[in-house]
């Protein structure tokens, strides 16, 4: 047999025996806890069965039928609900712009992430199963976001990203205004507000020039001109294909983003928004969703200063698209939940507020098709929690993954990063890991 042919033959049997153990992958059934879907209402005694990375069916013991082959896990008095989206961290050591320029869509965060650092099995630990992954807010642009799952086990960063339909990368784009990108020196960084503003417009009109020199150009490449990756970049945000995620925080600043946004009529999500509450009918009215920061004391930033932990209810008032993101490590991930237990009293309702833990987020990502919430085609990422998910005593005892187990609270290795202390910020993956492997002792 030639050898094109041998290998051939043996690519299709890989296939085979890959395509069989999982269409042969038995179902997993999570039976008696009390299960919020976040799309419908609770379900008191309920029954999530998964298999092949997905949701197969969820409802009451009564009326979901479990398989003969299925695992049975008996979860009696705990709850389980939807894996946690965090629209805004910085977990995975991420990197973003450099201080040549203000602008820098070309910058890609795909190209900066340890996917074996801590901070990334501490998002796991906090019930965390979406993020997006964003550069910082020291410019007016620094770079392209990523969306990830955060599957276990991963030496690489293609192990946990997400693709869209047409296989592209899922992701956004970082703006930002205010405080954070003002040099007062002057230079290539703008100086007052005003002048940030005139950056990004040039900046943007730029692109609209570039992407119209592409459509004049049509099929015939030699009238196309040289290749721009900045500006490739921005015609993805101008064409909606990459939604913008506005660092912002005082109400002037919030409208400055508004108008740029009815300008060139990008897609886009606001962060942080700590004046919200002044200009919510605002908001409400241009139907731009808003990811919020909930903390204990802004400190640090004289444009925070009147934040309120009031801004989630004020925007549930107006009918806005409201959600929460860490903004790790401002917030640790693993206190994610505290956010919704904060909003609520503060006047947010329970449900807007387990929805803007999930659902909102998924939307805000383009992935509501498939996280966000417990429903039958969805991926099987959820979380398994030993009360109420608002309240302060509650603890994440599982986070689940596309039907992958990736915390478990009651693992000695996962508790320490849970909990903290000696050792919990080392990486695991390399350091016990490796260390069993080559006949280390017990890890204490």
């Amino acid at each position: 047999m030639r050898e094109p042919k041998r290998r051939g033959l043996l690519a299709l049997l890989v296939c085979f025996f890959v395509f069989s153990a999982v269409a042969q992958e038995k179902p997993t059934a999570f039976v008696n806890a009390k299960i919020i879907p976040i799309v419908g209402q609770p379900i008191e005694r309920g029954v999530l069965l998964i298999q092949n990375g997905k949701i197969v069916a969820v409802g009451d013991v009564k009326s979901v039928k479990i398989p003969s082959d299925a695992q049975v896990f008996d979860v009696s008095g705990k709850v389980i609900m939807p894996g946690l989206v965090d629209t805004h961290s910085h977990i995975g050591e991420v990197s973003g712009a450099d201080g040549s320029s203000p602008i820098q869509p070309d910058v890609r965060v795909l190209d900066s992430i340890n996917v074996r650092a801590s901070s990334i099995q501490r998002a796991q630990a906090g019930g965390i199963t979406t993020v997006n992954v964003m550069p910082g807010s020291g410019h007016l642009n620094s770079g392209q976001t990523l969306y990830l799952k955060l599957r276990d086990g991963a030496n690489k960063i293609e192990d946990l990203l997400i693709y869209n339909e047409d296989g592209s990368i899922a992701g956004g784009m970082k703006f930002a205004n205010g405080t954070n990108s003002l040099r007062t020196g002057g230079g290539n960084f703008p100086g007052t507000r005003a002048k940030s503003a005139a950056l990004v417009r040039e900046q943007l009109i730029k692109a609209q020039e570039y992407r119209e020199k592409i459509r004049k150009a049509g099929d015939d490449k030699s009238k196309l001109p040289p290749r721009d990756l900045m500006m490739e970049a921005l015609v993805e945000v101008l064409e909606g294909k990459r939604i913008v995620h506005f660092h912002t925080h005082r109400h002037d600043d919030i409208m400055t983003v508004l108008r740029l946004q009815e300008e060139f009529g990008f897609r886009v999500v606001l962060h942080h928004v700590s004046e919200a509450w002044k200009v919510a009918d605002e908001i409400a009215k241009a139907k731009v969703p808003s990811s919020i920061i909930i903390v204990d004391s802004p400190g640090g930033k004289l444009e925070t200063m009147d934040i309120s932990m009031a801004n989630g209810a004020a925007l549930e008032k107006v009918g806005a698209l409201v959600g929460f993101h860490t903004d790790d490590y401002i917030t640790d991930s693993r206190l994610f939940l505290r956010s919704a237990g904060l909003a609520v009293r503060n006047g947010m309702s329970r449900e807007k507020a387990l929805y803007a833990l999930t659902m909102a987020g998924a939307i805000m990502l383009d992935l509501d098709k498939r996280v966000g919430s417990l429903e039958v085609g969805k991926d099987a990422d959820f979380i398994v929690l030993s009360g109420d998910p608002l309240s302060v005593y509650t603890k994440v005892l599982q986070t689940w993954v596309e039907g992958k187990k990736v915390f478990d609270r009651s693992d000695p290795k996962d508790y320490l990063i849970a909990v903290g202390g000696y050792g919990a910020s080392d990486d695991r993956h390399i350091h016990i890991d490796c260390f069993e492997e080559l006949g280390g002792g017990d890890e204490k």
